[in-house]
Order: C-alpha cells, then structure tokens, then sequence
C-alpha cells in the first residue's frame, strides 16, 4: 500500500467512528488493496477512507446531510471555508441555538444552499456537546452547545487536501441506501461495512440517526454480503460483539475476529471506554 497523506483524515467527530481501530482494520484488508475500487456505504466521518484514500472508490451514506457535506468540500471549497470562518468568528451560545434551529423552520432550512447546509453540519458538529450528531425522532438536530474554548470550527488546511484528493482520484460521492450503493460492486472490489451498530441499549450508536437500524436491517445487510461473497467481492464488517450478530453470521464463509474498541462519543458516559466488537470477513487470506 502506497503511503497515504496524512493531512487527509476525518474533519468530523461521528459516533462509531474508526480512527481508534484503524490499526486493527488495516491488517485484515485484502493483499493488494491499491488494486481494489473501494466502496464503503455507511461513511460517517469516514476514517478509513481517508487512511486509505483509494484512486478509484465509492462512498456513500444514508444521511443526506452528510454526504452534501462532503460533495461541498470536493465542488465548493472556497464557500465552504469562508462560511466556517465566519461561524468561528462569530461562535457563542446564543448563535449556536440560532443556527442550530434553522431545521425547526423548513422553508427557511431549504432556502440554504447545500453548501450552507454542509458549513451549518460542521459548525454543529464541532461546537455541540462532546462532538455528538443527534437528531430527534423529526429529524432535529437536538445536541445541545458544547462550551469549548477553542473548537476548530475552520480546519482549512485538512479541508483542503480532501478538496484535492477527492478531485484527482475517482471518487464517486453518493446518497442512497447500502444495497443501492454496493450494486455496482464487482470481483475487482473491496467494500468496508459499518453499519449502526446492534445492540439493545438506549446507549447505541443506532440513536443518532432519525431512521433506526433495527435487527431485520442487520440481517438484510448480512444476506447483501452474502450476495457480494457469492459474486466473489470481499467485504469486511465491523459490529458490536453480541450473541446475535455472532449467530447471523455464523457460516463457514465469515471469519470472525473479536477486537476491542474505546468509544470517547456517547450520549451517557456509562457507554463511553473500551468495549467488544467484532470484524467480519467473507474471504480466507
């Protein structure tokens, strides 16, 4: 593997983000991986996309708002940046509920360009408490301020090296479901797998989405790897180590490998330090 730049990392915080488990991650990838068209359809903060930074991948997310995030930093960086430098100029409690309020008024929400759009996320994302996207069950941004001194509102240096991989290389930038985004997947192709995690707890990654990830999406996303396994793609999974993401997958085409995480993002501290988890391959080295 070629040695990646490392100005290229993620510029949000995520829950389930990978940055602590990219060491992990990287010795159970396929030999060769330069070689692969990398695809990954729960990108979050998208760690390790940006560890690997493939020439040829696509991305994806169900999240509307996060995936218009990353399409403004590859086609309006300039706007981008000049929008984040004003909130950092300009950030205090009382402009945090302003702005993050604007959903709350869909007609003025949707008078924003998606580039303004993208410059509120960060802003959001890097100012609200302990770095925690959550929305409520209408799809509100509903974290409240975080009271940091010195947030990197505007990191423009990462910014724009992102704008500049995800403009040299072929990186296709979409917004759908992840049996859509993986459809084009061929022998050729390596897709990374991380899904909201399972689990039964209020504590779960899976509250910081507006939509839950429930147990028939997990088994709906297992016979999709499947699928791709059957069409020779090899896929890797990473999930919460419980009894029954371990029974779905329990078949002789999946290796299983426990590995342990620290998760610094939750909404309750008691869910925060080091917990099990699991990576799943459908390949045999």
């Amino acid at each position: 593997m070629s040695k990646s730049n490392p100005l290229i990392k993620p510029f949000l915080k995520w829950a389930g983000g990978k940055r602590q488990l990219l060491a992990e991650i990287k010795k159970h990838l396929p030999d060769g991986i330069e070689n692969y068209t990398y695809f990954e359809p729960f990108l979050g903060a998208g760690a390790v996309f940006l560890c690997l930074q493939p020439k040829k991948a696509v991305i994806s997310d169900f999240n509307e708002q996060l995936i218009l995030t990353y399409n403004a930093i590859k086609e309006n960086i300039d706007e981008l940046i000049t929008l984040l430098r004003t909130y950092q100029n300009k950030n205090n409690e009382t402009s945090f509920y302003i702005i993050r309020n604007i959903d709350r008024e869909p007609e003025k929400f949707t008078m924003l360009s998606n580039t303004e759009k993208a410059a509120r996320l960060i802003y959001l994302n890097k100012t609200c408490f302990n770095g925690l996207y959550r929305v409520n069950s209408q799809g509100f941004f509903n974290a409240p301020y975080g009271r940091y001194k010195n947030p990197a509102i505007c990191d423009e240096i990462v910014l724009r090296q992102i704008n500049i991989f995800l403009n040299t290389n072929m990186i296709n930038i979409i917004n759908c479901d992840f049996e859509e985004a993986v459809s084009t997947a061929g022998e050729n192709s390596f897709v990374y797998f991380d899904p909201p995690y399972h689990g039964t707890k209020k504590t779960n990654f899976t509250e910081y989405q507006a939509d839950g990830f429930d147990e028939n999406e997990q088994k709906r996303l297992r016979d999709v790897i499947i699928k791709l396994t059957n069409q020779g793609v090899k896929c890797l999974l990473s999930n919460s180590d419980t009894d029954y993401i371990r029974e779905i997958y329990k078949s002789k085409i999946f290796k299983i490998i426990s590995v342990q995480a620290k998760r610094v993002i939750n909404s309750d501290s008691a869910g925060r330090g080091a917990v099990n988890e699991v990576l799943i391959k459908n390949w045999k080295d």
